[in-house]
């Protein structure tokens, strides 16, 4: 039944047309945005957890910069104590050589003394961002090596040694011989410590890429079907218009039965 009041293929078409128009609006924000889950209501369950993987992710970054600041400040402190031994032995023959019968000891004494105060001097040099590890007072470091959600922030002890003054009542070889040991001993767990955050600052880089890639698993578009179907919208949208366009003409036909 043809109608003057009612025309239902235009109303079909229009129809099919705003679904089109919703679609290719859809497709285009994809693409603009490489996202297909962009806001809760794209996808309300795989938003949430996005969300909640890139707030893990942003903690991890924090622990990656608190991890790079822990290495730099146990670095700075194994340099000098690993210079330090160095010297140290260096000390201790000349303490051998002091020993030696027929020996200047005063010349010796003076060697060994300005020795002594450059190891002191690495000491209070060896500083990274306001912290010390050798000098006196020096005292254990926490630093960041991890964040687990619901646990919170993971943390290791790296202990102090207290450089600066340890050779001062060494006054003969046996003595400095001991205080090298010491020495070796703490540069030992500053190089354990090196190894351990290296370690840590590498799982969690990798650790934050695996994120990354689940998070885009979960919410990025994919821009090969995307384009794909931009084509096939921006298609169906024009022959959409032009079925719009010939139901509405319809009624034109209505008219000229009534012309004499």
């Amino acid at each position: 039944m043809a109608s003057i009041l009612t025309n239902a293929s235009a109303m079909t078409a229009l129809q099919t047309l705003n679904t089109t128009n919703k679609n290719l609006a859809t497709t285009q924000d994809r693409i603009a945005t490489g996202q297909r889950v962009a806001q809760a209501s794209d996808n309300a369950a795989y938003w949430s957890i996005a969300t909640g993987m890139r707030t893990q992710n942003s903690a991890l970054s924090a622990v990656k910069d608190g991890l790079g600041l822990g290495a730099s400040i146990v670095d700075t402190a194994y340099t000098a104590l690993n210079d330090a031994i160095k010297i140290a032995q260096d000390i201790q023959a000349k303490y051998v050589a002091r020993e030696t019968p027929g020996t200047d000891t005063t010349v010796i004494d003076a060697d060994i003394a300005q020795s002594k105060a450059q190891i002191d001097e690495m000491a209070k040099g060896a500083t990274f961002q306001g912290v010390n590890l050798l000098e006196t007072g020096a005292t254990a470091q926490n630093v960041v090596t991890g964040y687990t959600a619901g646990t919170g922030v993971t943390t290791m002890a790296v202990s102090a040694y207290v450089l600066e003054g340890a050779l001062t009542a060494a006054t003969t070889s046996a003595a400095v011989g001991t205080v090298i040991d010491a020495m070796k001993a703490a540069a030992a767990a500053l190089g354990s410590a090196k190894t351990r955050i290296n370690t840590q600052q590498s799982f969690t880089g990798n650790l934050m890429d695996a994120i990354d890639r689940g998070v885009g698993q979960l919410v990025d578009a994919d821009m090969n079907a995307e384009s794909a179907r931009l084509s096939a919208l921006q298609v169906q949208q024009q022959l959409g218009i032009q079925a719009l366009s010939i139901a509405n003409s319809s009624n034109q036909s209505i008219l000229s039965l009534f012309r004499g």
